[in-house]
């Protein structure tokens, strides 16, 4: 095979296997990064931690409740009751609607509000770790 032809069946190669990939990648966008939250992922016992450490657990329901010890509030500012989705995450707000933090969603579960102080707040699925 000479170097063109060659180069012609690496260029057609790599555009069946893009094509392919695409192909697979075509099915819904659920679980990936930058996807709103659904009440049934939402549902159960979620960590607020920073800097590495656990700071607290709260709970969000599939009916966009949230569950929220007095410990949190040295995390998050305000009493969050409800939540809500947004177009790249979710965000957890106060009483009367209003927002308290928004979390950009950066896996299934993992979501972070990236904090002016430079110190990001997470919210990871499921009880503490350690």
């Amino acid at each position: 095979m000479n170097a063109p032809m060659m180069a012609a069946a690496l260029a057609a190669a790599s555009l069946l296997a893009a094509g392919g990939a695409s192909a697979q990648e075509a099915g819904p966008p659920d679980h990936e990064a930058g996807v709103p939250l659904t009440p049934a992922e939402a549902a159960g016992v979620w960590t607020v931690a920073s800097g590495g450490h656990d700071l607290c657990t709260l709970s969000l329901t599939p009916a966009h409740g949230v569950k929220a010890p007095a410990t949190c509030g040295d995390a998050i500012t305000g009493s969050p009751t409800a939540w809500t989705a947004t177009s790249d995450g979710m965000a957890l707000n106060g009483p009367n609607g209003q927002l308290i933090i928004a979390f950009h969603r950066w896996s299934n579960s993992l979501f972070v509000s990236h904090r002016s102080s430079g110190l990001d707040i997470q919210l990871r699925r499921g009880g503490p770790s350690g």
